[in-house]
């Protein structure tokens, strides 16, 4: 198994967790990520806001490297907006040759080009897809018996681009989930948006939503997640609605590598379940 790997700016910083635990149970089971070389932001949500066609040549570099550099024909992006992103590039160069000759012609200053022939993948579908339960079952170490934990995956990694899950209706993350000895926590709340950034722009509105997960979450031992901004808002402002609703919404929120990594015997560290935000003692305890 070998990908190119795109990890975007969050991955560096405030997400350098979920960073390191995609490395650490990649290079468990044998698979080869191979960082893009000098990759640059994707544009995030800014780029399009400013320019239709900045925000599509941004992400076009990172793949043009990619396809310059060798025949591997994959490219692993964890952060669900940069895989948007990315994945919107490939799918218009695929769909109109007007714009893929636009961004070319941006891209001949760095003497590299797009022909759309390159797959973006999230992190979760090479997960479910390319790993499966089956590797996870060969992998495990330590197993998450008489844990229930809830998927949660949020809106980029499935819409609009319907790749390797239903939107409405995911499952991707059971069989892994399950397939680490733990229960799937029975919800509909996996596809519900969290806000995203209407945290800092419409934060009332924000913390509803998040309420709503974390309500949903109760009986479970753990959230885990697949995107920067999903696990940010999860976590981050748990006290502050816990003292809005007059209850204890506190919750532990993982990411999915996190969770796996564990379950293959990684260490806490190794998975840096220190820059969690959130991880209660009652899970350490039930865990150790």
């Amino acid at each position: 198994m070998k990908y190119h790997y795109y990890p975007g700016c969050s991955l560096e910083r405030t997400a350098f967790e979920y960073n390191l635990s995609t490395r650490a149970i990649m290079a468990s089971v044998g698979a080869d990520l191979m960082e893009i070389e000098e990759w640059t932001c994707c544009g995030a949500s800014a780029a399009d806001a400013t320019n239709y066609l900045l925000s599509l040549a941004l992400p076009a570099r990172n793949i043009a490297i990619a396809e310059k550099a060798n025949d591997v024909m994959d490219i692993l992006v964890p952060c669900s907006a940069c895989y948007l992103n990315l994945k919107k590039v490939t799918q218009k160069a695929r769909s109109s040759p007007e714009i893929l000759e636009k961004i070319n012609s941006i891209l001949a200053e760095d003497q590299v080009h797009i022909s759309g022939r390159m797959n973006v993948r999230h992190l979760l579908d090479v997960l479910s897809t390319d790993m499966g339960p089956k590797t996870i079952r060969h992998n495990l170490k330590k197993t998450f018996t008489g844990f229930r934990v809830a998927p949660y995956y949020g809106c980029q990694c499935l819409r609009p681009y319907v790749v390797f899950d239903d939107p409405e209706v995911p499952c991707s993350m059971n069989p892994l989930i399950e397939a680490a000895g733990a229960t799937v926590h029975p919800w509909n709340m996996g596809a519900k948006c969290c806000g995203a950034s209407h945290m800092n722009t419409k934060m009332d509105v924000g913390l509803e939503l998040v309420a709503a997960i974390l309500k949903a979450a109760k009986g479970a031992d753990a959230i885990v997640t697949v995107c920067p901004m999903c696990q940010m808002n999860l976590e981050a402002y748990q006290q502050k609605i816990s003292r809005q609703h007059c209850e204890d919404l506190s919750m532990t929120i993982l990411y999915l590598p996190q969770f796996l990594g564990l379950a293959f015997g990684l260490s806490e560290h190794q998975v840096r379940l220190e820059l969690n935000l959130s991880v209660n003692d009652s899970f350490r305890e039930k865990f150790s």
